[in-house]
């Protein structure tokens, strides 16, 4: 096929991108996958997947076994309040029942690979700079500069998706600014050599964070720990918008303080086990950036501010918008150009904010809630001490429950999130 002419222009080979990719080509559309970068690439990540990313990896046809370098885990170790709570993920019929880790190193590239096998075409060292724009302002292709010398390129499609990430700056280029009320967080990580934890079933997240000096005086934020399985853990921390110390603290430094408090064995404490630098990046979260469709293109994942706001969780909600973007992108392209098309075409955002504008709802009241350090702080008092409500907050915060036969738990979650109105 021209590779300057084909039916969809997909904008960035992250998680959301390629799947977007992936599922266009299996349904035998024409798609091009522009990378700014070129693959392995680092990627500031947690490199934990909840069953939900799993469910989606499964779709892409990926191998999830150990064998084939994936380290699973069972559900999620909650430390908090004095308490240490280990939470299996729950046995549901639309979700598999386990996580997974992996490096972003080659996670992407992974899913990258797994696009091109379905038919999309590929190109990596291409950094999109502009939309191409017809005279009613329709964006009907893109310019790009290719290669170390940067040699102008330009590609058609009556089609664009943004999969550009937490810059989005094709969105921006379409005039798509962030919303400021919406909620926000900033994440530092490091990996650390950790005999000690590197193989973990578990998933770790502490909901409280105190300084090598100790004291009772805690830190902002949450703190993750994740065993990689190969002599490693990634260890992080997050800062969400409505703490009062966001924008105003040394995040690299309260990373390290944090780590100086921990048990010497694991290692995290010397600077001597650390493996590469601590790196951030920012968590658009709860829909910051609407709307999700306009003239021609279609945002997808960190571009269109999807990370869960409840968990951090950014890779299962950037697969899921790439492949509802892909179903629609195909129904849309079966129709005349015209008021036909766009009809179809308006199905994405409307079917984003039904699926979870009341649960991003709900979300951002939680983000709001937990950046006051005393609500908090009895937050983790009195809910820590309680498993069945634990794991109750478990399967609202990863977002996991069954739509229609499932337990109570289940139905609770389900009819909190129906009746929030819409973000």
């Amino acid at each position: 096929m021209s590779e300057t002419e084909v039916d969809v222009i997909v904008v960035g080979a992250g998680p959301g991108g390629s799947a977007t990719a992936f599922h266009l080509a299996r349904h035998g559309v024409r798609v091009l996958l522009l990378e700014k970068t070129t693959f392995p690439r680092e990627k500031v990540c947690g490199d934990g997947l909840t069953p939900r990313a799993v469910k989606q990896l499964i779709k892409l046809g990926v191998d999830t076994s150990p064998e084939a370098g994936w380290l699973r885990n069972r559900g999620l170790r909650v430390i908090g309040g004095g308490i240490r709570l280990e939470l299996d993920w729950p046995d549901l019929a639309s979700f598999p029942n386990y996580g997974l880790v992996r490096t972003r190193l080659d996670f992407d590239d992974l899913l990258a690979r797994q696009a091109v096998e379905a038919g999309a075409v590929l190109h990596t060292n291409t950094n999109v700079v502009a939309p191409v724009l017809d005279a009613t302002g329709r964006a009907i292709g893109v310019t790009a500069e290719v290669g170390p010398d940067k040699q102008p390129a330009t590609f058609h499609a009556p089609l664009i998706v943004a999969a550009d990430g937490v810059s989005g700056r094709f969105p921006l280029a379409m005039g798509l600014a962030k919303r400021e009320d919406r909620p926000i967080g900033v994440a530092v990580r490091r990996y650390y050599r950790s005999p000690a934890r590197h193989r973990d079933e578990y998933l770790e997240s502490w909901l409280e964070l105190r300084s090598r000096e100790g004291g009772e005086k805690l830190l902002p934020g949450y703190g993750w720990i994740f065993g990689m399985g190969d002599g490693r853990v990634n260890v992080g921390l997050g800062v969400l918008n409505s703490s009062s110390a966001f924008g105003k603290t040394n995040y690299r430094q309260m990373l390290t303080d944090w780590l100086g408090s921990t048990p010497p064995d694991w290692g995290l404490a010397d600077e001597a086990n650390a493996d590469g630098p601590i790196l951030g990046a920012a968590l658009p979260m709860g829909f910051n950036r609407v709307p999700h469709y306009t003239r021609g293109v279609l945002l997808v994942g960190d571009s269109g501010g999807m990370v869960n706001p409840f968990n951090g969780e950014g890779i299962a909600y950037a697969m899921e918008s790439g492949e509802l973007a892909a179903e629609v992108a195909v129904q849309a392209l079966a129709r005349p150009a015209g008021v036909d098309r766009e009809r179809a075409l308006a199905h994405y955002p409307n079917e984003l904010k039904a699926r979870y504008g009341g649960y991003y709802r709900l979300g951002n009241i939680f983000v709001k809630m937990i950046g006051n350090p005393q609500i908090m702080r009895i937050a983790t008092k009195h809910g820590m001490p309680h498993p069945t409500l634990m794991r109750f907050v478990l399967k609202l915060l990863a977002n996991l429950t069954d739509p229609r036969g499932g337990d109570a738990m289940d139905r609770m979650i389900n009819a909190m999130t129906k009746v929030a109105p819409a973000v």
